[in-house]
């Protein structure tokens, strides 16, 4: 079996303009795909903005207030802003299992495993891709979405969790197209996270995220 090198962590300060995101993302995986570059998990923050996935329907951009990206993912239209960790993570699928499906699967189990270790109880919803979890209501709400892109079997995009935006920049779209459910975020769990600790239980999730993709001989 290969053994294959851990891919570099890297936590962008600041806020990161989105084009530039997507502009980085791009070349880190053609040079993954030439075996120039490391795989790579970038951290990061954006200011405020809507996303369009390959899926988006125009219908559910109800109010845009904040720039509107083509992102080139699948899905439908998501927010990315302020107090919300972004994690774009660039794998190289040729040698770690070529199963996409196994892949998104893995990553909702890294940050569900990632929120356990803050403390949070979240889980998997059959039929919608994503992080769930039970809001102070009692209803269950998404806290984390996810949204991939393989190129030539290297990974784009990768999941956002929602730490304490300002939720009612949701209220723009709707959200992964699913209007009958909320939104909710650590904060509103009364879970008072900063990045830093965020990242650590990612960090601490990680390994076990690895091991859930097979390596190719």
């Amino acid at each position: 079996m290969t053994r294959l090198s851990t891919p570099e962590w890297t936590v962008a300060p600041g806020r990161t303009d989105y084009a530039a995101a997507l502009a980085d993302m791009e070349a880190r995986a053609a040079a993954i795909q030439a075996g120039t570059g490391r795989e790579r998990v970038w951290l990061i923050e954006h200011p405020p903005l809507y996303t369009a996935g390959t899926s988006a329907d125009p219908a559910e951009l109800l109010d845009p207030r904040f720039p509107v990206f083509d992102a080139g993912r699948g899905g439908r239209y998501t927010y990315h802003g302020p107090g919300q960790r972004v994690g774009y993570v660039q794998l190289d699928l040729a040698k770690r299992g070529r199963d996409v499906r196994a892949y998104v699967s893995a990553l909702e189990g890294w940050v569900i495993d990632a929120l356990a270790l803050l403390g949070v109880a979240a889980r998997r919803a059959e039929g919608r891709i994503g992080i769930w979890t039970d809001d102070p209501d009692g209803r269950e709400a998404k806290i984390g979405a996810i949204g991939v892109r393989v190129k030539r079997w290297v990974t784009l995009h990768g999941f956002s969790l929602n730490v304490d935006p300002d939720m009612t920049h949701f209220s723009g779209i709707v959200p992964c197209g699913i209007a009958e459910f909320p939104v909710t975020s650590l904060a509103m769990l009364g879970k008072q996270a900063s990045f830093a600790e965020v990242d650590r239980a990612l960090a601490g999730a990680f390994p076990a995220f690895l091991d859930k993709l097979r390596a190719s001989d």
